[in-house]
């Protein structure tokens, strides 16, 4: 992904493999959710740390994958390590649906103004010398993400879970994103620590 159009034509050249949609039940995930509060609060959207995720409204293919491959062990993550043991797929299915299900909290970010307009240049145009592509081509304006091609939603999440992400992607320890060719780590291979810190004060306050 030498410049911006070939990092595009790529984009649009990767197959997609089949996620599940609508194949779980929110109510039956809503028992299967309650160990998952202690560390991700009840409601999905408060984790009782800066480093854990928000759930509360994530795309439910995406989150279905992630924990497939949690469970799995293909992403390693060691305080996850025994929570999905024991789990079908039908409850994975379940999981993802029940969080899908839930509203996502209105965060706000207190970076400054010149962080702001790095971050958002970044995110709505790229960074076109070193073949950044905009993350809105898969993320949307509203960092909402696309259901259908199993983009995850990245707004509100806690800026310092978003940095860690994406830094592990940058360095090649996450690598989740085989099924679309290895995106988010060329991405991620070209961000500074301050571009990447900005990416996430932004995101925090995106919806």
């Amino acid at each position: 992904m030498g410049s911006l159009p070939l990092a595009l034509l790529m984009l649009a050249a990767v197959v997609i493999a089949p996620l599940a949609h609508g194949a779980g039940d929110p109510e039956a995930g809503k028992a299967q959710a309650v160990p998952c509060g202690a560390c991700h609060g009840q409601d999905g959207a408060s984790p009782i740390d800066p480093t854990y995720p928000v759930l509360a409204g994530q795309v439910e293919g995406y989150l279905f994958r992630q924990l497939e491959m949690i469970q799995s062990g293909e992403r390693n993550i060691p305080l996850m390590a025994g929570q999905l043991n024991g789990k079908s797929e039908q409850d994975l299915m379940d999981l993802a649906a029940y969080y899908a299900s839930l509203p996502d909290k209105v965060a706000q970010t207190d970076a400054d103004d010149e962080t702001i307009s790095l971050a958002q240049g970044i995110y709505r145009g790229g960074i076109l010398h070193k073949g950044v592509a905009a993350c809105t081509s898969c993320h949307a304006p509203s960092g909402d993400g696309n259901g259908p091609a199993g983009f995850p939603d990245i707004g509100g999440q806690p800026v310092a879970y978003t940095v860690a992400q994406l830094k592990a992607y940058r360095e090649g320890d996450r690598a989740t994103d085989e099924t679309y060719g290895g995106m988010m780590r060329g991405v991620a291979s070209r961000l500074t620590d301050t571009e990447i810190e900005a990416l996430a004060a932004y995101l925090r306050g995106l919806h």
